[in-house]
């Protein structure tokens, strides 16, 4: 019976032993990986483009904007039908105190760049609501499924615009 004994308290002795080794082992390979991590360095691209702008080469876009009691929110539209639908889908179930609509040329090329762009996504789910900016819309939808993940999701929304 003693020897049950003492042969039990050497085996908690030796998990605990396991637990602490694998913290120590985890924070050193972690510790590792972090001193190794590096960021991406954007190469800027100092050449000059020389492009003649014409009637055919510019696109009008609508930059909207509306302000609602809950908050405001802005982005790019290429109609204005389209920049009315946004406006009516950001404000929907909020009271509006006012709205804009603003039209610009831009060149097609940068009209068409969606690496330039912010995501702001919302998502709404039966227990909860974020928001945030991503730099993709792959990258939003991913975010939402995060965050909702495991509940229904009420309502979502993606607005992208230019990056400024």
């Amino acid at each position: 019976m003693k020897n049950a004994k003492q042969f039990h308290k050497h085996l908690i002795n030796i998990n605990n032993v396991c637990k602490k080794s694998l913290l120590v082992i985890g924070t050193v390979v972690l510790s590792i990986l972090n001193t190794h991590a590096t960021t991406l360095v954007s190469n800027f691209n100092t050449t000059t483009i020389h492009a003649d702008i014409t009637n055919e080469s510019l696109i009008k876009v609508y930059d909207w904007n509306v302000e609602t009691n809950k908050g405001s929110y802005s982005g790019t539209s290429p109609s204005v039908e389209d920049a009315k639908r946004m406006i009516l889908l950001t404000s929907s179930g909020e009271i509006v105190k006012a709205s804009k609509i603003e039209s610009y040329f831009v060149l097609k090329t940068e009209a068409k760049n969606n690496s330039k762009r912010n995501y702001f996504w919302e998502v709404k789910t039966v227990s909860g609501y974020a928001k945030g900016y991503s730099s993709s819309k792959t990258y939003a939808y991913k975010m939402m499924q995060l965050v909702a993940s495991g509940d229904a999701i009420v309502s979502r929304k993606i607005i992208s615009q230019p990056q400024q």
